[in-house]
């Protein structure tokens, strides 16, 4: 039985390390980063987004995310609001700073990308780009069904 692994196989074990370094390169400092992250779980939720739910998406325990919360709301980014589908619950939503503050981070990170691919053809970095958007529109997917 032959114990070679295929080129693909290789590159393929490669994605984790590979993502995990992209994450750490990103262009901001940690606090930045929270509160991107925050900001966007909370934009993107496809319905109302509670600490409890921001915690479970980030994969940190509900402390965490308060205390990041707590700080996206000192810093106008966030404000708590009750739910339109049950008013006893307590939801978050972006303020426009928060939305401001989530383009200016994007665009940063549009910087980033072009600098990066600076030396990439036109076609590689939209394609790259495309099937990055829909990695993590199915990751998204995939994890909400586990």
């Amino acid at each position: 039985m032959s114990t070679a692994r295929s080129a693909e196989d290789l590159l393929l074990d490669r994605i984790g390390p590979a993502l995990s370094r992209l994450r750490r390169r990103t262009p901001a400092t940690g606090r930045d980063l929270s509160r991107n992250l925050v900001l966007n779980v909370v934009a993107d939720a496809p319905g109302e987004m509670t600490v409890g739910g921001l915690a479970t998406e980030m994969g940190v325990a509900q402390p965490v995310a308060s205390r990041t919360v707590a700080a996206c709301i000192a810093d106008g980014l966030l404000r708590r609001a009750a739910s339109q589908a049950d008013g006893r619950r307590t939801v978050l939503e972006l303020t426009e700073s928060g939305e401001a503050e989530r383009d200016r981070f994007a665009a940063e990170q549009r910087e980033a990308f072009e600098a990066i691919t600076a030396d990439w053809a036109p076609e590689d970095r939209v394609q790259f780009a495309r099937l990055l958007v829909r990695y993590t529109e199915d990751a998204g997917a995939w994890s909400r069904e586990r």
